[in-house]
C-alpha cells in the first residue's frame, strides 16, 4: 500500500490526492443514497449510468488534471489579486461551510426518516457544494505567484475540471416534489394543447377534457380516451436528456458558453421530442384504440425521445466545435473557420 501511495503521489501531490479520495467517498455515499430512487422511480432509472459516466469523465480529463496541477506549482503561476483573492476566499469558505451543513442535515434526515426527497436533495447539493472548495483548498501552491483575476487563478481552472463530476448528481436526484409536480404539469399542459390543436386543425374527431383527450371510438361502445400522461414522458425524458446533454458537453466541449448552449439545446430537444411523442401516441390510439398504444409501442416511443435527442445533440457538436481565428495576413478584417 505504501508503494502504491508513493507511486500515486509522484504524479499527484499528497494533499490533493487525499482530497480526491475523500471526494470519491462522498460521491459513493451519494450514489448509495440515490440508488433507492433509481430502483423505484422509472423517471430516474438512468441514474445507474451516472457513477460510470463520472468515472469516465475523470479518466478522460486526467492528463488535463495533471497538467493543471503542474501549472499551479510553477513559479509565476497566476493567483487572484489581493482584492479578488478576498472575494475568492469568502466564496470558498462560505461554500465549504454551507455544503458541510447541507450534507450533515441530509445525512441526519436520511438516518432518521429513510429515503426522502428533501434528504436526497440536501445530500446531493451539499456534496457538490462541499467538494469543489475542498479540492481548491488542497491544490498545490507556488513559490512566486503573479496577480490575476478570480477566473484567471490557476487553482480555479483546475477545479473547473471537476464541476461535472461534482454537480451532475443533482440531475440524477429527484427534485423536490412541488418543483417536480409543477414542471410535469407544465409539460403535460403544453402537450395537451399542441395535440388538440393539431388534431382539430386537421379536422379529426377529438375532444379535450382537462388532460384527457377523447378520440373517435375504434370499437363501438368502448370509449377511446388518451390521458396525456400516457402520451408524454414528462420528467423522465427531461432529466435523462438533461443528463445526456451535460455529459456530452463535459466530454466534447471546452468553453463554458458552449456547454451552457448544448445543455440548453438538450432541454429544447426534450420538449420538442415530447410533443412529437404525444402526437405519435395519440395518432396511434386514434387509429387502433387507446389499448394499442400501451406496452411496447409506448416504451419504444419513450426511448426514442432520448435517442433522437442524443442524435440531435451529436449533430450540433461539430457546430459548437468551430473556432474563429484572426487572419493577420488580411489586415485583420477577415475571420477564418478552423
Amino acid at each position: 500500500m505504501s508503494t502504491l501511495w508513493k507511486k500515486w503521489t509522484a504524479t499527484v501531490p499528497a494533499p490533493f490526492l487525499t482530497a480526491l479520495l475523500l471526494a470519491a467517498g462522498f460521491m459513493g455515499f451519494v450514489a448509495w443514497d440515490q440508488s433507492h430512487w433509481w430502483s423505484t422511480k422509472e423517471d430516474y432509472g438512468f441514474g445507474w449510468l451516472v457513477p460510470a459516466f463520472v468515472g469516465f469523465v475523470v479518466y478522460d480529463r486526467w492528463p488535463r488534471i495533471v497538467a493543471a496541477l503542474r501549472a499551479c506549482e510553477m513559479p509565476g503561476s497566476p493567483r487572484a489579486s489581493r482584492s479578488a483573492g478576498g472575494l475568492l476566499a469568502t466564496l470558498v469558505y462560505g461554500a465549504l461551510t454551507g455544503g458541510a451543513l447541507l450534507f450533515l442535515v441530509g445525512a441526519l434526515y436520511r438516518a432518521g426518516a429513510g429515503s426522502s426527497y428533501p434528504g436526497t436533495l440536501a445530500i446531493s447539493l451539499g456534496t457538490g457544494t462541499l467538494l469543489l472548495p475542498l479540492l481548491l483548498l488542497n491544490a498545490p501552491e507556488t513559490s512566486a505567484a503573479s496577480a490575476s483575476s478570480v477566473l484567471g487563478d490557476a487553482r480555479v481552472k483546475l477545479i473547473g475540471l471537476f464541476v461535472f463530476p461534482a454537480l451532475v448528481w443533482l440531475v440524477s436526484a429527484p427534485m423536490v416534489s412541488v418543483v417536480e409536480g409543477n414542471l410535469s404539469l407544465f409539460m403535460l399542459n403544453r402537450v395537451t394543447s399542441v395535440v388538440f390543436f393539431v388534431f382539430d386543425t386537421l379536422g379529426l374527431e377529438i375532444e379535450q377534457h382537462g388532460n384527457v383527450l377523447w378520440l373517435k371510438e375504434v370499437m363501438p361502445g368502448h370509449p377511446n380516451q388518451v390521458g396525456v400522461a400516457d402520451a408524454c414522458s414528462g420528467i423522465r425524458s427531461f432529466t435523462a436528456c438533461l443528463f445526456a446533454g451535460s455529459f456530452l458537453a463535459a466530454v466534447f466541449l471546452d468553453k463554458l458558453w458552449k456547454k451552457i448552449a448544448l445543455v440548453s439545446s438538450a432541454i429544447v430537444f426534450a420538449f420538442i421530442m415530447n410533443l412529437a411523442r404525444g402526437l405519435f401516441l395519440t395518432s396511434w390510439a386514434y387509429a387502433y384504440g387507446n389499448e394499442a398504444m400501451e406496452g411496447r409501442v409506448h416504451d419504444i416511443a419513450g426511448y426514442s425521445v432520448l435517442g433522437l435527442t442524443v442524435v440531435g445533440l451529436l449533430s450540433l457538436l461539430p457546430l459548437f466545435s468551430l473556432e474563429f481565428v484572426h487572419d493577420e495576413d488580411d489586415g485583420g478584417d477577415k475571420d477564418e473557420e478552423t
